[in-house]
Parts: C-alpha cells; structure tokens; sequence
C-alpha cells in the first residue's frame, strides 16, 4: 500500500508531505487547489508511468523532489527519492520492476481509466509488454489494441456464462444505488440495422431494458468501473496462471471525484462498496483495499462515519493559507449528517443554505446578538429577508419568531 509522499517546488504547493493511512484517504478542498494532481503523482509513483501529462516542476534554480514509499511484499518498504532532469525532461527511476504487489486503479472523472498490474505490466525481462493499460473514455467502452472494451466483452462474457460474467454480474450489485434498484444485466440487443453488434443492456426498475451505452451519466461511470475491475482481475488471474505464481491480495483505488454523476442515495453507498469489492471479486474476506479518493461530497464523508478507524482511515484537506496552498489532515469526529459536514472547516460554508439565506441569517444572528438594542424596524427589515429565503418549516423560526415578537411587543 502507499505509505507517504512528499513533494517540493512541484504542484500547486511549495512543499507537501502526507502520510496515507492503509484503507480510506480522502482528498477534500476548493477546485484548482491540488486533489487532482495528487492523484496523479501517486499513480506514478505506484507505477512510474504518467495517466496524462507528466507533472513539470517549478522553474529554475527550484530543486524538485518526489519522495515516496509503500508496502511490497518481501520484508520492509520501498522507498525512493526521484529528481527531475531538466535536459531529458524525466523524473528519474530505480532501474528495477517495481516491487509494488498489488493492483493498482485509477479512475478518472472525464471517465478514463488506468490499471497496472503486478503480472503483466513492465518486467525487467520483457520491456516489449505496456507499462501500464491506459483508457481514453472512449476506450474503456469500445476497446483498442490492449483490450475488446466494455461493449464487446459483456457481450462475449454473456454468451459464455462463465466466471467472468458471474463476477460481472456481482460486481455490479456490490456498486449498485440500493437493494431496491439492482443493477441487472438483461439480454444483449441489437440497436441499429447497420450495426452488427449486440449490446448490453441494464434491466430499469420501471421494467425496461435499457442499452448500456444509453443509460445516466451516474450509471454509466459505475458500470464502467465494474467493468474495469472485472477486466483486470480476469486478466490477472489468468496471467497468474501462465506465470505458476499467487494472485494480488492487495488493490489500490485512486478515484477522482468518487461521487461524479452519483444521485444522494448512491453517494451514500459508493465507498463502503468499493471497500467490498475485492471480496466481491476474490470471493474471499481477507483481502486488502486502500482507497485515495478526491471529493466534493459531504454525503461521501458522511457514509463514513459508522466505519472510520483513525487507525486506518483519514481525511486530508487542503486549503489557501496567505496565497500558499497548504495540506493537513483533519482530526477526525463524527458531524451526524451532511450538513454537519458542509458547516464543518473542510467545506468553508456558514450555512447549508443558498446565499440568499446565508445573507439573511447572518444579519437575523446579528440583531440576535443586539437583542436589547435592536428596533422593530430593523426586525421587519431581516424578517422580510428571512421570508424571501426560508422556508416554512425551517427550524430557525421558532427561534427568530419568539425573538420578533418580542421585540414588537416592546415598541
């Protein structure tokens, strides 16, 4: 698993250091601020090929390293100081097969993939195999030279009734949005009389089928990572078996914006999930996941609470201090629901409100605080505000209501 990283004059930050916990990471703070990019430095790291860009250091005269270490599976980590060679424009590497033991995914948000893959990706022996198994959106669902894409093999694994189909099939309930709406396969379908092929469809819970590649945004993001994660253990255990060696206990999520495209109700079952899968996959429950996940959701966090283990789990925020970008984790505490969350630190936000709302409260809390001084004009003036932005059943009127009146009666 990946233990540490630490980073200077590369990213959005001078200097950045975090210690990764072995199961739940999350990333939270304001766009543009780095979340992105650290996902992309731990793919590296992981797997010393680039997703997208290679990540350019600060100019001149800026030293740039990227310190790291994780788990592997002989005794002790691996650890490794890399420096940015501005003539070749290379992050330097140790001249070895990375010892990394598990699989790694990473999951973009424009619905790429990447997937490295401890038998298959990069031997020391046989530098002709891919570093890694890089996806263009498109790609995951119609293919390219490394893999038939999600449409075709569906459908393949649908004819056969195999293994992979029944993983398949598992998978997609384990990340499905509740017990009450599955995510079904229902028979492949031919669409177009010029198209030969028979797409996978998903039965909807109002008794249609609905083609695969027609369904919601949310739907296909989740699909499409259950195929991936069928895809890669597949090809895992079969590349074991070539090789007479053991299968990876071990996976890593890399995930950016987990809850993209996600209605609530599946915002709330998406991580617990993705811890699941691998017994989902694996069939057994000692497996090991670690999840690095980016996100905006405070329904995400929430889903968390029953679970997190400060001993396992952690939160990582990171945040514009004096114009300089700064990351720290965030001490964990249970905040009850999302807009416990939403009022906390990691999401800046006074009220779980518009701002409309957020504008009127703040002056109903200041006359609150002048309660002796305050005049009925000025109560009227806040409560036509209140009215305009609350609604009926908000809980602060009984508060404010009893507050108004009596600053009437007063008059």
């Amino acid at each position: 698993m990946l233990e540490a990283l630490y980073l200077k004059n590369v990213g959005p930050a001078e200097e950045l250091a975090i210690a990764l916990r072995p199961r739940m990471n999350f990333l939270v703070g304001d766009n543009g601020l780095g979340k992105s990019f650290l996902l992309d430095i731990a793919w590296w790291v992981l797997t010393r090929t680039w997703a997208r860009r290679s990540v350019i250091p600060h100019a001149p005269p800026a030293v740039p390293p990227i310190s790291f270490r994780y788990s592997k599976s002989t005794s002790g980590p691996f650890e490794y100081r890399s420096t940015f060679n501005r003539e070749s424009e290379l992050w330097s590497v140790k001249a070895a097969r990375p010892p990394i033991p598990g699989l790694v995914l990473y999951a973009q948000v424009d619905g790429g993939f990447a997937v490295w893959d401890p038998a298959r990706n990069y031997w020391k022996e046989s530098r002709d195999r891919p570093a890694s198994y890089l996806f263009a959106p498109e790609e995951v669902w119609e293919g390219n030279a490394l893999c038939e894409g999600l449409v075709r093999d569906w459908a393949s694994w649908q004819r056969e009734g195999g293994d992979s189909f029944a993983a398949l099939c598992k998978v997609l309930v384990a990340l499905s949005p509740g017990p009450s709406e599955p995510l079904t396969p229902g028979e492949l379908r031919k669409l177009s009389l010029d198209d030969p092929k028979r797409y996978p469809t998903l039965r909807m819970p109002y008794g249609q089928e609905v083609a695969v590649i027609h369904a919601s945004a949310g739907m296909r993001r989740v699909i499409a990572l259950a195929y991936l994660l069928v895809w890669t253990w597949q090809e895992h255990v079969a590349a074991c078996q070539l090789r007479g060696s053991a299968p990876a206990r071990e996976i890593i999520f890399l995930i950016d914006e987990v809850e993209a495209h996600l209605h609530p109700q599946w915002q709330r079952r998406i991580v617990p999930a993705l811890l699941e899968v691998m017994d989902v996959l694996t069939g057994e429950h000692d497996s090991a996941v670690q999840l690095l996940i980016a996100t905006h959701s405070p329904l995400v966090l929430a889903s968390t609470e029953s679970r997190f283990d400060p001993a396992k789990d952690a939160i990582w925020s990171l945040d514009l201090v004096a114009d300089a970008v700064e990351l720290e984790e965030v001490p964990w505490r249970k905040r009850g629901d999302a807009n416990g969350w939403l009022n906390s630190p990691l999401f800046d936000l006074e009220e779980p409100r518009s701002i409309e709302a957020e504008v009127a409260l703040r002056q109903a809390h200041a006359l609150l605080r002048r309660r002796d001084a305050a005049t009925p004009a000025e109560v009227e003036q806040v409560d036509a505000l209140l009215r305009g932005a609350l609604g009926d059943v908000d809980r602060f009127w009984v508060r404010w209501s009893a507050f108004a009146e009596q600053v009437r009666g007063a008059s």
